[in-house]
């Protein structure tokens, strides 16, 4: 079912459809909903917890100085808003990392 080392939304309609018993296409428009959801949720601003996996974090970083590694000069960095995930205690636990 996955391939090597790497959960693809095609994985996770297949373990829907296995698990559940939806059809392939009802399973694989369920993962799109979600993951869409997810997506229009942090592009409002808002943060994505899943209670016992972890949180999507959105954090504005602010312009400052950096440093070009190869000729040290300087420049500035423009603003953005970067995205992080915080591994939930229980998520971390399971994979080893607790």
């Amino acid at each position: 079912m996955r391939s090597v080392g790497t959960l693809t939304r095609a994985d996770l309609a297949e373990s829907i459809n296995r698990r559940v018993g939806l059809s392939r296409a009802d399973s694989l428009e369920m993962v799109e909903s979600i993951l869409q959801h997810m997506c229009n949720a942090l592009a409002e601003g808002e943060n994505v917890k899943i209670s016992g996996f972890g949180t999507f974090l959105l954090r504005d970083k602010a312009e400052r100085i950096g440093r070009n590694p190869k000729t040290g000069i300087e420049v500035p960095i423009t603003p953005r808003r970067v995205l992080s995930f915080r591994a939930s205690q229980m998520l971390k636990d399971r994979i080893g990392q607790g």
